[in-house]
């Protein structure tokens, strides 16, 4: 769903700003950089090599980041030290723990041709309130290209208006759904 940063305002006045990177470990950092940078399309703009004393242990690593607009990024760490490497290496998660990037329609069109070129599995949902295609890199991380549909101003200003009369209506035991949007887009 997209932000509305004019509506959405931190209840103390002074949170976040917005995304500085989300960061994940890769086994290998080209088949990553390949992955992000030649078939979804997200630059490397940085790659660090650390050595340094955490927590009382030495780590040598790297860190890929990956630019997103708006200054945020997508990092991945990668370990020198093969038993390193295996204790943080990244666990595949289910359906519902996910990274979601924003696209639009041409985009997410784009990235799915080149990942299907790849022979890279897509799969895609109508959400209504967006509609997202669906892969996982090589590591396990599944992420959500998602595009929102025409006229979504409207569904998140609504959304804004009853989403907290919602959640107390779930944490009363309330099921009954309210995605009225959920075919909005073709």
């Amino acid at each position: 769903m997209s932000n509305d940063a004019e509506a959405v305002q931190p209840a103390a006045g002074n949170g976040p700003t917005g995304l500085h990177h989300h960061a994940y470990v890769c086994a290998d950092q080209e088949r990553t950089r390949h992955f992000y940078e030649d078939l979804v399309g997200i630059p490397l703009t940085a790659f660090w090599i650390e050595d340094e004393d955490i927590m009382g242990e030495r780590h040598v690593f790297s860190h890929a980041f990956f630019g997103l607009p708006g200054g945020g990024a997508l990092a991945f760490f990668n370990f020198a030290d093969a038993a390193q490497q295996e204790r943080y290496a990244a666990k595949q998660q289910g359906l519902f723990v996910h990274l979601s990037l924003a696209v639009d329609r041409a985009a997410q069109r784009a990235i799915r041709a080149r990942l299907e070129g790849a022979d890279i599995a897509v799969w895609d949902a109508d959400h209504g309130y967006t509609y997202s295609i669906y892969v996982t890199d090589p590591d396990g991380l599944l992420v959500e290209f998602s595009a929102d549909p025409p006229g979504i101003e409207a569904v998140n200003a609504e959304q804004r208006t009853t989403a907290h009369a919602s959640l107390a209506r779930w944490m009363a035991g309330g099921r009954e759904a309210n995605n009225d949007v959920r075919h909005l887009v073709g």
